[in-house]
């Protein structure tokens, strides 16, 4: 049966000096110590022998700006897919790292009703939905090779979580999915045989910023790196 690995690769560094809580607002590019991880990963998929057919990312320029250096690898072209995008959230456009009490004024209490959902953004089983759709694609479209997907951080996550059968709700702190890492599902078929979680570029992780690193060893973004 044929064996095919779709990699769910979240987009590196972005530059981010204000620390805003960016979501799907448009204009974030990566900043240079992010060109270098989503570059390592393209020369540690291409050394590896890693037979890429098809990349595809988020129309955010972040995801587009990661998937770039890979595609050059293998001479493949990026190809948009508005089902990998990040995930909707009222809180886009502050700076929640920068000052959390923030998040108890008044305005936002509505938001809180239901943190299972959750409630102030997009709920985690229709992000499932749509990314398991484009893996679904990917599976057809790379079929007995391998895809690279950019995407974001909670989408990643919460398909992981999905597949590993566990509870969709979690703690934001113990996500496992740093910056230009690497979720690699491998299918026979289209039966999931594996789940491997990879950081190609992990050596620059110790430095970077991030809005919400998790596991991961970089620092948390609260408006203050202006790389």
């Amino acid at each position: 049966m044929q064996r095919t690995t779709v990699h769910l690769m979240r987009h590196g560094e972005v530059h981010n000096p204000d620390g805003i809580l960016y979501g799907r607002a448009p204009g974030y590019r990566l900043s240079d110590r992010g060109q270098q991880m989503v570059t390592r990963v393209a020369e540690v998929l291409h050394a590896g022998g890693h037979d890429l057919r098809a990349v595809v990312a988020s129309p955010l320029q972040r995801a587009q700006e990661s998937a770039l250096p890979a595609a050059r690898a293998y001479g493949l072209d990026v190809r948009s897919d508005e089902r990998l995008i990040e995930a909707a959230n009222l809180f886009e456009g502050v700076a929640v790292n920068k000052n959390r009490a923030i998040l108890a004024h008044p305005r936002y209490w509505h938001a809180y009703v239901n943190p299972l959902r959750p409630s102030w953004g997009e709920p985690y089983r229709d992000q499932v939905a749509r990314m398991r759709a484009a893996i679904s694609d990917a599976l057809t479209g790379a079929a007995g090779g391998e895809a690279l997907l950019v995407s974001h951080q909670l989408p990643i996550w919460v398909t992981r979580l999905f597949l590993e059968r566990r509870p969709l709700a979690h703690d934001p702190r113990r996500r496992q999915c740093a910056l230009a890492s690497l979720t690699s599902l491998t299918f026979e078929g289209r039966r999931l045989v594996g789940l491997s979680y990879w950081e190609p570029a992990g050596e620059l992780l110790d430095g970077a910023s991030d809005m919400v690193p998790g596991t991961s060893a970089a620092a948390e973004n609260v408006g203050e790196v202006r790389a």
